[in-house]
Formats: structure tokens, C-alpha cells, sequence
């Protein structure tokens, strides 16, 4: 579905992408992630022929993405990060002209789509609150259910609620057998959706792997009730907790090694109880930038 082999996009001495290597299958729902800055933006300009790459290539079903665009937009949504729409458009003169320029009927969609999102569609964009312009843009970009969503920061705005429409959304896409390319700065938030997830750097590709694998690599906090103090004082650390914090009988600790190990070190202490976190990926997260900054 989407794949770039070596690109590289450059602006004077300034490298935005360097050798960007990514192959993203038909019906993934794939998280990119990384801080503003990162590439996220400039790699999604460079799909969409916006860009046109300095180095390498990119490609949206097997055509080159800066000389086949108008052929690859057909069957692409798109949500920019920096979404502008025209101050006298509505929701519903807006699906009148993606309809006209996709040559398709799409009122009935439309319709369905501004009412799960709560949009009055006679409302125009200058009044709209900026909550109100993300969902609409969401709605542009869904109604003709594209092949391919590439959503930028698409949370952005959206309270709780929305954003759990969202989700159900995608969720409906993915069962129809669309991708998605989901564009964020917070792991958390394609945590929801995505199988596989791409960790951007400075223009440079620092993880790319499953997220059940991810899951694996993260910290967990584990909270251990000891016997009583003394027992929690005798007791040695091993290498796979760091503890965080002793409070008498209890420690708090981010364990990092593989459960089997806490299991069996915990069979020869005396514990009376023990709550294991779920994996703390916005940790590991951080931990990516941080070794690669440390290292740098």
C-alpha cells in the first residue's frame, strides 16, 4: 500500500527525512509517531506528491508518488495537521463539492457522518469553534472511504467523546478492509488502533515494530507489599525492578524484564501482595529519544 525505500527530503542544509524506509501493507491500521519536528508532516507531504523527495522515492499502490499523484489522491482521505477551510463552506455544501470533484454521490454518507460527529451542517467554518473544523475535516476526509486514510494529528481538538467516535470510525474503516496511516505525537493515542507502529527521530526511522512487541519492551509498574518493613528492608533488588519508591513495607518499582522472572523472584520473598500496571509505552516512548539523544 504505501512503501519508501531511502527517501530523503532536504531543504538547503537542513535534512527533514534521511533515508526513510518504510512498507506499510493494504489493511494496516499503522502508527507514526514522534515529537513535533520529527518528520511526521514532511513525510506525509512527500506521499501525497506535495513534496517532492531529494533523495530515494516513495510510492501509494506500487505509483510513484510525486509523478502519479492526481491518480493517487482518487483514492486517498486526507486530514492535514494544519487543516484550512474556506470561511463560507458548511458541512453540507462541503460534501456537495467533494462530490462534484469525486464524481460520486456522497450526501446519504455525508449526512451520516455529520450526524455521528454532531455537526450542524448549515453552520460556517468562520463560526465554527476549532473542534467543530477538525470534525469537519474528519468528515471530508471519511465520506468517500478511500482506499488509504492518512490522518495528521487527527485527535487534535476532538474532546473525549469525539474522540471515541473517531475510533469507532476507523475501527469501521480497518473491518472494510481500508489502511490507515495515523500521524500523532502521542503513542497513547494510536494505542486504540494501530497493529504496528513507527517511531520517527530527527528525520530517521528509531523503532518500527509491532505494537504487542512494544508492549513487551515496556515498563510495567509493580507495587509490592511485603511481609511487614523489615522483611522489605532485607530483601535484595534484582536487576529487573528499579524501585522508585519504599514506603515501610511496600516498594514501587517499573519492572523491565520478562514476567516469568518477577514470578519466580517473587516466590522466594515474602510478599503478602503484589499489583502489576499496564505497560507504560509513553515511557518507552521517551526512552527512544532519550538513548538516541544520549548517544548523539
Amino acid at each position: 500500500m504505501i512503501e519508501t525505500i531511502n527517501l530523503t527530503k532536504k531543504y538547503g542544509e537542513l535534512v527533514a527525512l534521511n533515508n526513510l524506509n518504510l512498507s506499510i501493507n493494504d489493511g494496516d491500521c499503522f502508527g507514526f509517531i514522534g515529537p513535533n519536528g520529527a518528520g511526521k508532516t514532511t513525510t506525509i507531504r512527500v506521499l501525497l506528491g506535495l513534496l517532492r523527495p531529494s533523495g530515494g522515492g516513495a510510492s501509494i499502490f506500487g505509483l510513484d508518488c510525486w509523478k502519479r499523484s492526481p491518480r493517487i489522491k482518487r483514492d486517498v482521505g486526507y486530514l492535514p495537521g494544519d487543516l484550512r477551510l474556506y470561511p463560507w463552506m458548511t458541512a453540507r455544501n462541503a460534501i456537495g463539492i467533494v462530490g462534484q470533484v469525486r464524481k460520486r454521490g456522497l450526501a446519504e454518507r455525508g449526512r451520516e457522518l455529520w450526524d455521528r460527529f454532531e455537526l450542524d451542517p448549515e453552520v460556517r467554518v468562520r463560526q465554527m469553534s476549532r473542534g467543530m473544523r477538525q470534525k469537519l475535516g474528519l468528515v471530508l476526509a471519511l465520506v468517500h472511504e478511500p482506499k488509504l486514510l492518512i490522518l495528521d494529528e487527527p485527535t487534535a481538538g476532538l474532546d473525549p467523546l469525539m474522540q471515541d467516535v473517531l475510533y469507532r470510525c476507523l475501527d469501521e474503516a480497518i473491518a472494510r478492509g481500508q489502511t490507515v496511516f495515523f500521524s500523532s505525537h502521542r503513542l497513547s493515542e494510536v494505542e486504540h488502533l494501530c497493529d504496528r507502529v513507527a517511531i520517527i527521530r530527527d528525520g530517521r526511522i528509531v523503532a518500527d515494530e509491532p505494537l504487542e512487541t512494544l508492549r513487551g519492551r515496556a515498563a510495567r509498574e509493580v507495587k509490592l507489599e511485603f511481609a511487614d518493613a523489615e522483611a522489605a528492608g532485607r530483601a535484595e533488588v534484582p536487576a529487573f525492578l528499579k524501585i522508585r519508591e519504599r514506603r515501610g513495607a511496600q516498594w514501587v518499582c517499573d519492572r523491565t524484564g520478562e514476567m516469568p522472572d518477577l514470578i519466580r523472584w517473587m516466590a522466594g520473598q515474602p510478599i503478602a501482595d503484589v499489583t502489576i500496571g499496564p505497560p507504560d509505552l509513553e515511557s518507552l516512548f521517551r526512552r527512544f529519544y532519550e538513548r538516541e539523544g544520549d548517544a548523539g
